[in-house]
C-alpha cells in the first residue's frame, strides 16, 4: 500500500493540535512540463531546507509534495530537539574513529544552531530550550553520568545529571530513578516551523507544487520525474520523502522504512502544567519504545509513544497511549484529551540517518529515527551543498555507511515487527 495514503486523507494535514490552530497556504499542483536545475521530492524539513539553500544560491528549483507543506513527519512529530545522533558519541567513535565522529558531532551542533537562528526570526515556531532524558534504573543512570562526563571533557557539552530526587523535582513522575538535562536541546512547534520554512524557500525563489505525487523517477544524464498531471526534467534530484516515500527508489527503500508513532494532546492546563513539569522543557526516556512529551504554548500536554509496528494505524490509538501517559503521570488521570494523531517516521537498521548519493544526479536524506527536528534540516542543507559542488557535509554523513534491511523491501517490515515486538515486551516486563 502506498505510504502516502494508507492512513491519511489526500491533501489534508493530520488532525493534530498543531493543525487545529493554523490555516495552511493552498498551493497549486504541477500541470504540464517543467525543466529545472534541481527538483526536490518532499516538502518537509529536509526538502525545504534543501530548496531554500539552492534558491538562495541562484538555482532554479521546484519542490514536489504529494500532500501539503509539512504533511509528513515534519508537521506532526513531537517537536523535540536533541543533541547528536541516535547513538552516543563514544559509540560513533568506536565505529568510525575520532575524526569522523568529531565531524558528525560538528554537523549535529551546526544543525541546532541553524534551527535556533531560523526560529529566532520566526517566533511562531515557539522555540524553547532544554530537553531532559529519564532513566528507569541505576545502571542506565550510571551510564548516562559516564557519557555526560565524557561529553563535557571531550566535546564541551554540559549536561546536568540529576539523581532521583532532583529529577522528580523537574519531571514529576514517580517512575524514574534519575536522568539528565541538556540545556542546548529543546522543543519547537513543528508544523509552524515547516510552514515558515516553506514561505522562506518561496521567498528565496523556490516553487512549491502541492498535491503532486512523484510516481516514477527515471535516472540519466538528466533525471525525469513523472507526476499525475505533469513531468519534470531536472539536472539533479534531492529525495526527501523519508517514511512517506513510495517504492520509487529501491536504493533508498532498502535502507529506510516507516514505523508509526502517536501523540495525544490534552485540554489546556494553564493552572496545572507545573504539576507535571517544573520547567517548559521537552522530555524523553530510556524505554526502547520511547515515551516523549512536553507542553505546547497553550499548555496542552503532548504525550507521544510508538505503539504500532504494522503498516496501518490501529483502530484505537488513544487507549494504549493514554494508559502509558497515566502510568507515568497518575495526576493526569481523567484529563480531557482534545486531539490524537499518528504519523510515520523513517528509521534505518542502525537508527542513524541515511544521507547519501544514490546516483551521480540523485541525493537522498532520510531515516532520522526520531531525532530529525534539527538533523533533517542540516541534511537538506548538506545535500543542497553537494549539488552545488561542496561535498564535505555529504561525505561526513556517508561515513555512517547505513546497511540495508535484511530481506530488502519485501521482508523489512515483518522482520522489524518481530524485533520491535520483542523490545516492547522487554519494556513491559522491565527486562
Amino acid at each position: 500500500m502506498n505510504p502516502l495514503y494508507r492512513n491519511d486523507k489526500p491533501g489534508q494535514h493530520a488532525p493534530s493540535s498543531y493543525a487545529a490552530g493554523m490555516t495552511p497556504v493552498d498551493r497549486a499542483p504541477l500541470t504540464g512540463r517543467v525543466k529545472v536545475d534541481v527538483a526536490v521530492i518532499g516538502a518537509g524539513f529536509t526538502g525545504l531546507w534543501a530548496a531554500k539553500t539552492l534558491a538562495e544560491a541562484g538555482r532554479d528549483v521546484v519542490v514536489l509534495e504529494a500532500h501539503r507543506v509539512g504533511f509528513g513527519a515534519s508537521g506532526r512529530n513531537g517537536g523535540q530537539i536533541h543533541s547528536g545522533f541516535n547513538a552516543s558519541q563514544s559509540t560513533l567513535e568506536a565505529k568510525l574513529g575520532d575524526t569522523r565522529a568529531r565531524a558528525l558531532w560538528d554537523l549535529a551542533e551546526a544543525a541546532k544552531t541553524q534551527l535556533r537562528n531560523f526560529c529566532a526570526d520566526h517566533p511562531e515556531t515557539a522555540l524553547k530550550s532544554g530537553i531532559a532524558h529519564g532513566e528507569y534504573d541505576k545502571l542506565h543512570l550510571a551510564e548516562a553520568r559516564m557519557e555526560a562526563d565524557y561529553m563535557a571533557r571531550t566535546y564541551g557539552l554540559e549536561i546536568d545529571v540529576l539523581d532521583q530526587a532532583a529529577f522528580a523535582d523537574l519531571v514529576k513522575s514517580p517512575r524514574y530513578c534519575g536522568g539528565t538535562l541538556d540545556p542546548s536541546g529543546g522543543h519547537v512547534q513543528p508544523l509552524a516551523y515547516a510552514m515558515a520554512l516553506g514561505r522562506a524557500a518561496e521567498a528565496a525563489g523556490a516553487v512549491i507544487f502541492e498535491r503532486t505525487e512523484v510516481e516514477s523517477v527515471t535516472d540519466g544524464a538528466r533525471v525525469h520525474l513523472r507526476t499525475p498531471r505533469g513531468q519534470v526534467e531536472a539536472g539533479h534530484v534531492i529525495v526527501a520523502g523519508n517514511g512517506y516515500l513510495p517504492d520509487i527508489l529501491p536504493a533508498v527503500n532498502r535502507k529506510v522504512m516507516p514505523i508509526n508513532s502517536f501523540i495525544a494532546a490534552t485540554e489546556p492546563l494553564p493552572e496545572r502544567w507545573q504539576d507535571i513539569l517544573a520547567r517548559d522543557i521537552a522530555v524523553a526516556d530510556s524505554k526502547f519504545v520511547v515515551n516523549y512529551y512536553r507542553f505546547d504554548p497553550d499548555k496542552r500536554f503532548l504525550f507521544g509513544g510508538r505503539e504500532s509496528y504494522s503498516i496501518g494505524f490501529p483502530k484505537d490509538i488513544q487507549t494504549a497511549l493514554i494508559a502509558r501517559m497515566e502510568g507515568l503521570f497518575p495526576q493526569l488521570q481523567g484529563v480531557r484529551i482534545d486531539h490524537v494523531w499518528g504519523g510515520s517516521l523513517g528509521i534505518t537498521p542502525s537508527r542513524l540517518p541515511h544521507v547519501a548519493r544514490v546516483s551521480p544526479n540523485i541525493v537522498s536524506g532520510a531515516g532520522f529515527s526520531g531525532q530529525g527536528v534539527a538533523l533533517s534540516g542540516m541534511a537538506g542543507r548538506v545535500m543542497a551543498e553537494a549539488v552545488l559542488g561542496q561535498d564535505d557535509g555529504l561525505t561526513t554523513f556517508e561515513a555512517l555507511n547505513i546497511p540495508a534491511f535484511p530481506g530488502g523491501t519485501i521482508l523489512r517490515a515483518p522482520i522489524l515487527t518481530l524485533a520491535m515486538t520483542w523490545f516492547a515486551l522487554r519494556d513491559r516486563i522491565g527486562f
